[in-house]
């Protein structure tokens, strides 16, 4: 029989063992949240990332299976809370809503990278390499698709290392920045006792990880140019610094106003074309124009128009475009109810006439969209209570044309999907022009995270890229992913900036797409599989 003295002596490597493990959770958490924009840094510590995979891989391979999802699911929610703290700003459920989401994915990620580890204790870090990158794809899949922390946006600045998106997508920059925490998550995961005798019998991996850096840096010093003797587009950015939905009438017609006033102030410097940012005029043009059904919005819609058509330069803006739901009915029922459907959607205005609009096709989960509404029908209420502004879906890729400079216009975050960047692409576009509004999160960090994933829509495909916000980051990349201007965040002020056309490359990524982490993904579950099947043929021979 066990005596008091004998159960506590027992308990207390437990204790200390899963302390231990505690502190690398939060540690690996801390540094993963540190390697972007944060509340430390407003452009992050990029190099952190190399190392910030370190305590998570040496975590995974202590812990016993019985933890190892627990884990998981603090990991990702602790990692997640620290890196979208300005979530926070934008509503009190958010920073719990996001975080619980990677709790879930984390459930699934950890037992996954621990199977690897367990199956090849050798060599499972590179089954555990492809595991991360298929995690990160599938992230940004589907309705709840969001990219923000994928761990190659952390090394934005360094221009010559994220070259090599134009070959694989900013997937390639991810699998090298994962290897070395995963290779020396692995050589330390016993102790550093054994660190001299796994690096002489991994050795060969690790020349092959230098060889492949040295020829990404090679690749990337040589491949950037001088866009200098390309066709420069000039042009005018304007950024009012106003939180465009709050306040009603009132605030948009002073929102106008600014934009007014900025506009005619940037014109002076004889720009090729205005852009102002999404939804920066929110009374639907398209709507109060054809119907009238609000007298005051109506008359914001007539003034925006007659400053529109007194323009001989192409403007730009975003804006609330209402279409009638059935065109078979009135726009208002007798119950008083709108028969209307809204899109969160980009308008062009040149000759004194709305030339084209595009409609945005991938939107907010919970904020912008939300289709489960028949199946969760308290929590859709819940949504409609906050007074969210649901919109429809777009269907079509615009590629405008303005000045001779054909252009696509990717919508708040839909320049954080690479597909949505190489779809306009394809279909012509030679300038990506995003139109954002990050105010309503109140931080400098959370836009220049934004910012930091809009660099690589640039060098995936080799078009220089815009950027029209509301308070910021308003600025402009080349096609290698230099900034060339960024105005200050939360300023009120215009910018004028020559953008280089350049459209002589098509590279591989606009041509192929995201086959990196497909094939990582098929890699990885084509390795744990193998690995299961020998395991039983082993335990079937003994």
């Amino acid at each position: 029989m066990k005596t008091a003295e004998s159960a506590q002596a027992s308990w207390k490597p437990t204790v200390k063992k899963i302390a231990g493990e505690l502190v690398l959770l939060l540690g690996g958490a801390l540094l993963f949240a540190l390697s972007f924009p944060s509340f430390v840094s407003e452009k992050g510590f990029g190099a952190l990332a190399f190392i910030a995979l370190i305590p998570v891989f040496v975590l995974v391979h202590r812990s016993s299976w019985k933890l190892i999802a627990v884990y998981g699911v603090l990991y990702g929610f602790i990692s997640y809370a620290l890196f979208n703290f300005w979530l926070s700003t934008f509503h009190p459920l958010a920073i719990l809503i996001v975080p619980t989401i990677y709790a879930v994915y984390f459930l699934v990620v950890f037992p996954l990278l621990k199977l690897a580890d367990t199956l090849f204790p050798r060599y499972g870090y590179l089954i555990q390499v492809l595991i991360w990158i298929g995690y990160e794809y599938l992230r940004s899949k589907g309705y709840l698709g969001y990219p923000y922390g994928n761990i190659g946006y952390s090394q934005y600045q360094f221009i010559p290392f994220i070259q090599i998106s134009a070959i694989t997508g900013f997937w390639g920059v991810s699998a090298l920045v994962v290897f070395f925490s995963a290779y020396v998550g692995n050589a330390i995961k016993d102790g550093f006792q054994g660190l001299r005798g796994f690096f002489r019998h991994h050795r060969f991996e690790l020349g092959g990880y230098v060889g492949l850096l040295i020829i990404t840096l090679i690749y990337g010093v040589t491949v950037q140019q001088d866009y200098s003797d390309q066709r420069q587009w000039k042009v005018a950015l304007v950024q009012h610094n106003a939180d465009t939905w709050a306040g009603g009438v009132r605030t948009y017609r002073r929102n106008l106003d600014t934009l007014k006033s900025l506009s005619e102030q940037a014109l002076e410097h004889d720009p090729e074309i205005v852009i102002w940012s999404e939804t920066a005029f929110v009374p639907g043009v398209d709507w109060h124009t054809k119907y009238r059904t609000d007298g005051e919005r109506y008359a914001l819609v007539k003034d925006f128009r007659e400053f529109m058509q007194g323009q001989t330069v192409p403007f730009l803006t975003g804006n609330d475009d209402g279409q009638l739901a059935d065109p078979n009915l009135p726009p208002v029922a007798a119950d008083g109810s709108y028969n209307r459907v809204d899109y969160n959607a980009v308008l062009l205005y040149h000759e004194n006439e709305l030339k084209e609009t595009y409609r945005k096709t991938h939107l907010v989960p919970f904020t912008e969209h939300f289709p489960y509404g028949h199946i969760f029908p308290r929590f859709y209420q819940l949504l409609l209570e906050k007074d969210y502004h649901f919109w429809e879906e777009g269907t079509e890729y615009t590629v405008f044309e303005a000045g001779g400079v054909k252009f696509s216009t990717p919508i708040c975050f839909e320049d954080v999907f690479g597909y949505i960047s190489r779809r306009f692409v394809r279909e012509g576009a030679e300038v990506i022009v995003n139109m954002t509004n990050d105010s309503w999160s109140g931080s400098v960090a959370s836009q220049m995270q934004h910012l930091g994933m809009a660099v690589f829509r640039a060098v995936e495909n080799r078009r220089s890229l815009v950027r029209g916000t509301n308070s910021g980051m308003t600025a402009t990349i080349d096609p290698d992913g230099r900034i060339i201007d960024m105005m200050p965040a939360f300023e009120r002020n215009y910018m004028i900036s020559s953008v280089p056309v350049y459209t002589e490359r098509v590279t591989p990524y606009t041509r192929w797409g995201n086959y990196f982490p497909v094939i990582a993904m098929v890699l990885s579950g084509l390795g744990l599989l193998m690995g299961i099947l020998v395991r039983i043929m082993f335990r079937r021979d003994d």
